[in-house]
């Protein structure tokens, strides 16, 4: 495995508003992620994690005002964004029902974004595309009232995996589940990651699934990045900064339903 940065965080300030009213959402923040890895943003709700990732993804609003340095593979990753760039980091959000189009089918859904980057053979990638995610043909013509909300998020899973990009970025994706379809949603990206050596950054609240998917993860508050540590040390309870340690503590019944998580796939 490549074990160079695929994702480069360096001294990101992104803020909303201007003078008194303005609002940092995210302070200084810096991390980097190993190529082929998954790595966690954790932290609890408005502490800048998602906006960290939706400016990783290109997608802060246009009155965002952004500071610091993002890099794929080493290139540089401004706000505006060739197709190809955006083609190679793609995003599945956390609701898969607001995600999706409601009046689209599902062919429609997967083929869109494989027309859009220009490549071929769309019919042939889509019913492969959704035999990755575990669904059938079958599943082509329906729309997404029709679907469970495992299956909503296996297709949102398919359509950023469609046109092949080497980033994928998580922003709790899993959280709008029912708990009985939660870990195979997760053992289903740990598969495709490795079947595509795919590099993750994951967004999560919850410790348990950080530490069934990750490597490496951050601790975020208040904007900032706190301590950045390996999911081992996460483990043995050995993270050093006093709110990660305060987290831990508030995440009850972490130990049980970590060890609960069924294996990955294999």
């Amino acid at each position: 495995m490549n074990r160079a940065p695929a994702i480069e965080v360096a001294g990101l300030d992104v803020a909303f508003g201007r003078g008194r009213r303005a609002f940092r959402a995210v302070r200084d923040a810096s991390f980097s992620v190993t190529a082929g890895s998954s790595f966690g943003l954790v932290g609890e709700s408005g502490s800048g994690k998602t906006t960290v990732l939706r400016a990783l993804a290109g997608l802060l609003p246009p009155a965002a005002r952004f500071r610091g340095e993002l890099r794929l593979h080493g290139g540089l990753l401004r706000p505006a964004r060739s197709r190809a760039l955006r083609r190679r980091l793609q995003l599945v959000f956390q609701d898969p029902y607001g995600s999706l189009h409601p009046r689209h089918t599902v062919d429609r859904i997967l083929g869109e974004p494989a027309r859009v980057h220009g490549l071929d053979s769309i019919d042939r990638r889509t019913v492969a595309a959704l035999a990755d995610v575990g669904l059938d043909p079958s599943f082509r013509f329906r729309f997404p009232h029709q679907l469970s909300g495992g299956q909503r998020q296996r297709i949102a899973i398919a359509r950023a995996l469609i046109i092949e990009p080497a980033v994928v970025l998580l922003d709790e994706p899993t959280s709008a589940l029912d708990v009985s379809v939660q870990a195979e949603i997760l053992n289903l990206l740990q598969r495709l990651r490795r079947e595509y050596a795919l590099t993750f950054v994951l967004v999560s609240h919850d410790l348990a699934v950080v530490s069934h998917m990750c490597e490496a993860l951050a601790v975020m508050r208040a904007g900032e990045v706190v301590e950045t540590v390996s999911v081992d040390a996460l483990r043995a309870d050995t993270l050093q900064h006093r709110y990660s340690r305060q987290l831990l503590q508030a995440a009850q019944g972490y130990r049980s339903t970590a060890a609960g998580m069924p294996p990955a796939e294999r």
